[in-house]
């Protein structure tokens, strides 16, 4: 599995899930710009600041048309958060006219997804920052999406927020909503569409209650309503099959289901007579079947199986092509994977009204970019 993009599918031949094209821009004041930073320079590459100034010191203000593309098959992402860019920062937003396709549609490569047309000098300075918002955010779009088709309808949980800087929550959060995940971890992760973060009991509480997981479960649940669904970590303790069971019978119907995070480097008690004839550590088909086994076993047929802790797309669909009887994938560094794959680029294709792009960058046809108002 390449993991690529194709017409309206993944490289597994799976259809990919249908996800509503968002077609409402995202009001630019959501993303808490500092927009005089950035108009200042502070952020771009220092190239861009001199071109500008020199635009600026030579008295010369060429009309430019810039179009942004990507090289990869991908779901589009950023784009509300590039324009909000180039509305906040620009030296001049009622000198440009800005056509843009809208986050959430699949792209195919070299697609334009964007178009800029103004005196350069008044956006030279932003090519890095929409650049990389875009490439950002698509990438989690598009790894999200990966996933979400490679689970085949069941849901996938984002879980990533411990694996980058705090701040860039809510843009990613945005970018998984826009790739199909079903939750998120937090509610800045959620802020920018409406969402808001969900979870399990994790392991430090678990041991804040001296390692009794069910100790920890019955406390949550004194403490919680029952719409806050009730998952227990029952991997505190390397033996998932046993853990599972005590806090079924413990919490009943309240118990919601379980999460499987066994480290990779572990080989959880169930899975040690039947070592032999496949990679017997961490989360693994054989674990998630005696778990299910011993919970239909003993009438806990609707405590439903989470699993976690190493899961990508590649991992999800060999799960999904056996049959895993896994209720949710919780997915979590593997969404921030590919960097450099779904990078932007912008060129200057015409300038004065003449063409002007390097070779190989000619301007292309874009019937499918709208005006930006």
């Amino acid at each position: 599995m390449s993991g690529n993009l194709t017409d309206g599918e993944f490289d597994s031949g799976k259809p990919a899930p249908v996800q509503p094209i968002v077609s409402e821009r995202l009001d630019p004041a959501l993303f808490n710009l500092p927009a005089q930073q950035i108009r200042d320079g502070f952020y771009s590459d220092k190239y861009f600041v001199r071109a500008a100034e020199m635009l600026r010191r030579t008295d010369s203000s060429p009309e430019v048309l810039m179009q942004v593309f990507t090289k990869s098959h991908c779901v589009l992402c950023g784009v509300d958060e590039a324009i909000a860019t180039l509305k906040l920062a620009s030296h001049d937003w009622a000198a440009l006219e800005v056509r843009a396709r809208h986050d959430g549609e699949t792209v195919k490569a070299f697609d334009m997804v964007m178009t800029i047309k103004g005196p350069y000098e008044v956006f030279a300075h932003l090519e890095t920052l929409y650049l990389g918002v875009l490439a950002r955010s698509t990438r989690v779009a598009t790894n999200t999406r990966r996933a979400v088709t490679a689970a085949g309808g069941k849901d996938v949980l984002f879980f990533p927020a411990r694996f980058d800087h705090w701040l860039v929550q809510g843009r990613d959060g945005y970018a998984a909503h826009i790739g199909g995940a079903t939750a998120v971890s937090t509610d800045a992760q959620g802020a920018w569409w409406g969402g808001e973060g969900v979870g399990t009991i994790p392991h430090a509480i678990i041991a804040a209650c001296g390692g009794d997981t069910v100790l920890a479960a019955r406390k949550f649940a004194e403490c919680f309503p029952e719409s806050v669904p009730l998952v227990v970590l029952v991997d505190f303790e390397n033996d998932c099959v046993r853990t599972a069971l005590e806090v079924a019978r413990a919490l009943g119907p309240r118990l919601y289901g379980v999460r499987l995070d066994t480290s990779g480097t572990l080989v959880d008690l169930s899975v040690l007579p039947m070592m032999g004839q496949f990679d017997p550590r961490g989360v693994n088909l054989e674990l998630v079947w005696n778990v299910r086994n011993a919970l239909d076993g003993a009438g806990f047929n609707d405590v439903r199986i989470v699993a976690s802790g190493g899961f990508n797309a590649a991992k999800i669909e060999r799960f999904e092509d056996h049959q895993a009887p896994v209720d949710a994938y919780g997915v979590g560094s593997s969404l921030f994977a590919n960097a450099g794959q779904h990078d932007f680029t912008a060129d200057i294709v015409r300038c004065d009204g003449k063409a002007a792009a390097k070779v190989g960058r000619a301007e292309r046809l874009m019937p499918n970019l709208e005006p930006v108002k």
